[in-house]
Formats: structure tokens, C-alpha cells, sequence
């Protein structure tokens, strides 16, 4: 079960800061959720990055381990 919970949580996370990074792409000035981190467009840009592949690597993670555990076929 915490497996399919992290998994839900990786996907969650890059859903979320993938439709950030495209409106940051669209739009310079809008932040979103990393408005706090100051640093320009860039660097907001870098960050989505980073934590949409954070995303990815969690919920890929937890669907192997899900796997590994004959949970997933």
C-alpha cells in the first residue's frame, strides 16, 4: 500500500510542476507554486525541471518496487 501511496505522489508532483513549468513557458512573470524562489525565469524554469524528474524518478520507483513485490503485473 505505501507504494501505491508514493506512486500517486510521484505522479502528482510532476502533473503539478510540468503544468508549471508550461505556464512559466507561456507566461515569464507567472511563478505559480514557486513564486518564493526568486532567482528569474531560469532558474524557476531549472527548479520545474528538477522536480518534475523528482516526480517521475518517485513514481517510477515505487511502481518497481510495487513490481518487485508481485503487486504489478
Amino acid at each position: 500500500m505505501k507504494y501505491d501511496i508514493w506512486q500517486v505522489v510521484g505522479a502528482a508532483v510532476t502533473v503539478v510542476f510540468t503544468q508549471g513549468a508550461i505556464r512559466l513557458l507561456v507566461d515569464h512573470d507567472d511563478t505559480g507554486l514557486l513564486g518564493w524562489v526568486g532567482g528569474g525565469f531560469g532558474f524557476t524554469l531549472a527548479v520545474h525541471g528538477v522536480l518534475v524528474a523528482a516526480g517521475v524518478l518517485l513514481a517510477g520507483w515505487a511502481h518497481t518496487r510495487a513490481k518487485a513485490l508481485g503487486r504489478r503485473g
